[in-house]
């Protein structure tokens, strides 16, 4: 089984996928934070209370050692400005799927953004760990809305997972190296 990317020293472009609640955002800091800490790049949006306490929760969890961005819609953009900033601290982009909802919800080119995307991360002179969610093991949403969202969410896993040097899945709150 291939190690994890923490076991040797973070580098390259790790992929955390999970399921809810399956410890996907914790593990993942505790790369960034193994690594000396880093940028966190979120790209929730508080919409509701319920959103608003999960932000504050993730914020109260990692503490003040971090640097926070918050980017809804283009990341690739961040990730390259931070490269031409010269930056070299880790980033933690946290979650493609909340950043797949916002571009549906925004009417964006989603296929472009991806590949954007994946430029970006292959492009990147620091690390970067990406944190989805794996959608494609629970039932098949009722409607067209849920359906278009869960193969997107699908593809852009898969994309995402080939332009990474490590995949982790995270089940029960225990990662295993998928690549």
């Amino acid at each position: 089984m291939p190690e994890t990317p923490g076991s040797n020293g973070l580098e390259g472009t790790t992929l955390v996928l999970g399921g809810a609640k399956s410890g996907k955002s914790m593990y993942a800091e505790s790369l960034i934070e193994a690594a000396g800490g880093g940028i966190y790049l979120a790209t929730a949006t508080a919409g509701d209370e319920e959103m608003r306490r999960k932000i504050a929760a993730h914020r109260d969890r990692r503490g003040g050692g971090w640097e926070t961005i918050e980017e809804p819609l283009d990341v690739a953009a961040t990730l390259a400005r931070l490269a031409g900033d010269g930056r070299q601290q880790p980033v933690l982009l946290d979650c493609l799927t909340l950043w797949l909802s916002n571009l549906m919800h925004a009417g964006s080119d989603i296929d472009r953004s991806t590949t954007e995307l994946e430029t970006a991360l292959r492009a990147a002179p620091f690390p970067v760990v990406t944190v989805s969610n794996e959608v494609g093991g629970g039932i098949i949403p009722d409607t067209e809305l849920g359906r278009a969202f869960m193969n997107r969410a699908g593809i852009l896993n898969q994309r995402i997972a080939q332009a990474s040097d490590h995949v982790i899945l995270m089940t029960a709150g225990i990662p295993q190296a998928l690549k």
